[in-house]
Formats: C-alpha cells, structure tokens, sequence
C-alpha cells in the first residue's frame, strides 16, 4: 500500500538537502515531472504503427534501388506428420526423435534432417525484412541524432562536462531536449514491444538487456533532472548506430561491397573510440567524479552510474564482436554480420553438401562409363595390335620362303 509513495521519497531522487517543493522553484513548463513519463507508452505505440507503413511502402523502393534480393530457398517438401512434429513439438529434433520419424514416415535419416534444416529455412527473415528493419532504424537514429546535435552545439555542457552540475538540481529544462527525451523513451519501448518478431540474433539477450537499461536510464535520468548528461549520452550513442544500421544498409543490397566495407571500417572506429574510449573516460567519469563537485552521494547517484556500468559491459561485448568482423574483414573473409545466427549459413552448407554428393555420384557413374569405355578400346587396340603382329610374322615368314627358294 505505502509502496508508491516510498518509491517517490526524495532521498531517492535527489542529493541530500534537496527536496520536491525546491524543485517547484522551475517553471512547470521547465520542471521535469515523473507523470511525463506515460507519454512514453503512447509514443511507442505510435512508432509501432508508423513502422508498418514505412516497412511496407518506403523501405521496399530503398531497397530495390540498392538492389536488395531474397534468397532462392529450397523449400521442405509437404509433409503432415513432420510438420505437427514440427509446429507441436521442437523444430530441431533429438537424434532418438529422428528415428522414430524415420519409422513413422519410411524416411531416411539425411532424409529427415534435410526437411527440418529446409523448414526451419523457411521461417527465416527475408532480406527485405532485414533490410526494413535496418531502414527503419536508419532513419530515426539520424533525425533523433540530427535534432539532437543542433540543439547541443551552442550548449555549455556540450564542451565543458562541469557545466552538466552547475546548479544542479535546480536546471530549468529546454523543450527541445523534453521531446527529445520522449521520443527517445517511445523508440525504444517500440523495440522492446516488438522484439518477439523482430529479426533474432546471436546477441538477442544482450540486446533486451540494453533495450531495458535505456529506458531505465531514460525514466530515472529525467526524473531526476540529469538531462543534459543523459542528452549526451543518448546523443553518443546514436551516432554509432547511424553508421552501423547505414552499413548493413548496403550490405543487404548488390554491388555494394567496397560502399558497405567503407561504412563498416568508419563504423567499427567511431564505435571503439565512443564507446570505449569517450563514454567511461568523459561521460561515466562526470557522474562519478566530477557530479561530486556539486552534491553529495544519493541513492539515484549509485542507480545512474551502475547503469551507465552495464551499458559499458554491453559495449565491451559488441566490441568483441566487432574486432572479430575486423580480423575476417582484413583477411577477407568477411560476408555477413556476426550477430547473425548460423542457420542459412548450415542449410547453404548441407546443399552444398547434397550437390557434392550428387555430383560425386556422377563423377562417379562417369568413372564407370570411362573404365566399360576405356575397356573397350583397350580391347579393340588389343585385337588391331595382335593382327599386326599376326601380318608381320606372316609376311616375315613369307620373305624368309622366298629368299630360301632363291638361294636353292
């Protein structure tokens, strides 16, 4: 029952000697207040609908002009016990399972194997949809970062970190940086809503857990009044993303590879120098350092900062992954995005595989016509070559008779 109104005890929020009725000093229209943060949910419903249209008749021209194609699949041929077996049960079935379907439906044990890797083949995204999302996410990091940037370049804080906590808490609050804050809330709560059918990948978890952190940082930070530190680091934030999401862009298209290799090496150094170098040594240094230059240790201090702590581990994993797409991009090697999972990837080797075969099998069959074929000649050059031999001992023998005669 008390719950709530505990949750609001301005100890929590605010530094010490600080209270809720100081913050009223700001004009309404100046003070950030906790209820505003509602107008998150509506704003990530509104980026939900806005979404579908933009992937159905935007994204699909970008595309075409880029070249962007799905790939020819092979699709799995019908099969009604396997697909209950499939819907019903697991999409990749024990070694056990498989034999009981072998028994079930008189199919061998490749047979079954291949059907499930061309099923689960099925329901992979498509290019198209990949490149949607991709889109999509292109666009809003670079007008949320854009706006962002305008309204920063002539702010103080912008290049003077100190000025972040002058007066603080008592920092009226600018429009522009409300609505950039809104906006930003309502973005991500529209990944989070839509994450069950967005495009999964090899760091799915990772990505939830950052998803969660934003919007945490985002509610506390404005409850809070750390806007202009959180400006910023929403701001840097976005400028990495616009490269990566620009990156994959091109890649998704044809003919794009040198276009796409540019924007992926741009990426992977604008990443490692923001995220790994300007975030803890600029940004997390001001919260815990230099914030303290203006109050005192609050509970809001330690729940802000270790925040900001697990983006930096989220950042030091995707930064792993980057060097590792850095070391196959300078041996050449590189030709997808490592987050993604391996499944085409297992399905396009197996094909490769049964092509292999096939063709091993003809190789084969065209061993056995060479060697009946070969045979054959060889029997035939055998019989010219013993009919030779045969003339030329007779017509030896014949030459040797007459000499005799003459000699007589």
């Amino acid at each position: 029952m008390d719950l709530l109104p505990d949750l609001w005890r301005q100890e929590y929020w605010l530094p010490p000697g600080v209270t809720w009725e100081d913050m009223e000093q700001l004009a309404d229209c100046d003070r950030p207040r906790p209820l505003d943060i509602l107008l998150g949910l509506p704003l990530a419903l509104g980026f939900v609908a806005l979404r579908y249209p933009f992937e159905r008749f935007v994204a699909p021209p970008m595309g075409r002009c880029l070249g962007v194609k799905n790939r020819s699949q092979v699709t799995a041929a019908p099969s009604p016990r396997l697909e209950s077996f499939y819907t019903q049960r697991s999409r990749e079935p024990t070694q056990s399972e498989i034999v009981g379907l072998m028994k079930l439906c008189g199919k061998t044990q490749r047979q079954i194997e291949t059907w499930f890797h061309r099923r689960r083949n099925q329901d992979r995204p498509s290019q198209t949809k990949k490149f949607g999302e991709a889109a999509w996410r292109f666009f809003f990091y670079f007008i949320s970062f854009t706006a962002a940037f305008t309204s920063l370049i002539h702010k103080p804080w912008l290049w003077d970190l100190r000025e972040c906590w002058r007066q603080y808490p008592l920092q009226p609050m600018e429009r522009a940086h409300y609505w950039y804050y809104m906006m930003e809330l309502g973005f991500y709560g529209s990944l989070l809503l839509r994450i069950s059918v967005d495009v999964k990948r090899k760091d799915f978890k990772e990505q939830v857990m950052h998803h969660l952190a934003t919007i945490f940082l985002l509610t506390f930070s404005y409850c809070a009044n750390y806007i202009r530190i959180g400006t910023l680091v929403i701001a840097l934030h976005d400028l990495s993303d616009i490269l990566l999401e620009s990156a994959k862009m091109f890649n998704y298209g044809t003919g794009w590879r040198r276009t796409c290799d540019a924007l992926f090496v741009v990426f992977a150094v604008v990443f490692l120098v923001t995220r790994l170098v300007i975030f803890p040594s600029k940004l997390i240094h001001t919260t815990l350092v230099l914030s303290m230059e203006t109050f005192q240790p609050f509970v809001g201090y330690y729940f802000f900062n270790i925040l900001l702590m697990v983006l930096q581990v989220l950042h030091i994993f995707w930064a792993g992954l980057i060097l590792r797409m850095v070391y196959k991009f300078l041996k050449g090697k590189m030709d997808k995005d490592e987050r993604s999972d391996d499944e085409s990837e297992v399905e396009e080797e197996e094909e490769e595989e049964e092509d292999k075969g096939g063709e091993d099998t003809a190789d084969q069959g065209g061993d056995y016509c060479w060697e009946r074929s070969k045979g054959a000649l060889n029997s035939k050059l055998s019989m010219l070559t013993n009919s030779c031999v045969l003339n030329n001992l007779t017509n030896h023998r014949a030459s040797a008779v007459d000499r005799m005669r003459k000699a007589q």
